[in-house]
């Protein structure tokens, strides 16, 4: 189940937890992903709080919500370049993409396989995918006061498994939000503290999503190769051209 764009907005631009949560994803993806100069770049779901730093370089931006969450424009103050779609049908064409981003799209789907079908065909070749989802041991997960306690989370070993069903290459793979869910003041003032040193914490503080990259696999194609032999002439008819 989606969550309504309207909740998923108050929460990114109009809360101080939200802005936090914000802060730490789009600062892991930023270390992994520095830059995106002439490239063309994809969210889906609502991916907007992590594109912002690649307007200015890459050669197209554009942030796809699906239909049973809605819409809203972005960026404020720029052109839009969010679009309504529906949830495995992208007006996209396929290949062209470079750098596509999922969040809060693969565990509310109801058709998680079709997605990745759909991630999978608008990929470029040396295209990258960046999955982000709820873990399923973090503590952002248990609760329902931010979007990621709502649909399936996942462990990391799962949705890496999936994601190999649909002919995606895991590559490289990350935590992020390790401060608490909680708005109290302490825990926001420690919260970069938290994110600085979250791979060192004790497992009682798990990341609350994983984040895992992955390109686009092609198969080679099998089965052997067949000559098409050349069809023998019929001369049956070789007296009438050349009478004796």
């Amino acid at each position: 189940m989606h969550l309504d764009v309207q909740d998923l907005r108050n929460f990114y631009y109009r809360s101080t937890l939200g802005r936090a949560a914000q802060a730490s994803v789009r600062g892991r993806l930023i270390a992994l992903w520095p830059e995106a100069k002439g490239q063309t770049v994809l969210g889906f779901g609502f991916a907007v709080p992590l594109l912002r730093p690649y307007i200015a370089d890459a050669r197209r931006v554009i942030a796809l919500m699906p239909a049973p969450q809605g819409v809203m424009p972005w960026p404020p103050a720029l052109p839009n370049v969010s679009v309504l779609s529906e949830e495995t049908l992208w007006p996209i064409e396929t290949g062209h993409v470079d750098k596509l981003v999922v969040m809060h799209g693969l565990e509310t789907s109801e058709r998680p396989s079709r997605l990745l079908d759909e991630c999978w065909r608008v990929l470029g070749p040396g295209g990258k995918a960046m999955f982000i989802v709820p873990n399923r041991a973090g503590l952002w997960s248990r609760s329902d006061r931010t979007p990621f306690g709502y649909g399936r989370p996942y462990t990391l070993g799962q949705l890496e498994t999936q994601l190999k069903k649909h002919q995606f290459l895991p590559e490289r793979n990350g935590a992020a939000l390790y401060q608490p869910p909680s708005s109290r003041r302490f825990w926001l003032k420690s919260g970069p503290l938290f994110e600085k040193y979250g791979s060192r914490l004790p497992t009682v503080f798990p990341g609350g999503v994983f984040m895992v990259e992955a390109s686009k696999r092609v198969l080679p194609p099998t089965g052997t190769v067949a000559r098409k032999a050349g069809k023998r002439p019929i001369k049956a008819l070789e007296g009438l051209a050349k009478p004796a």
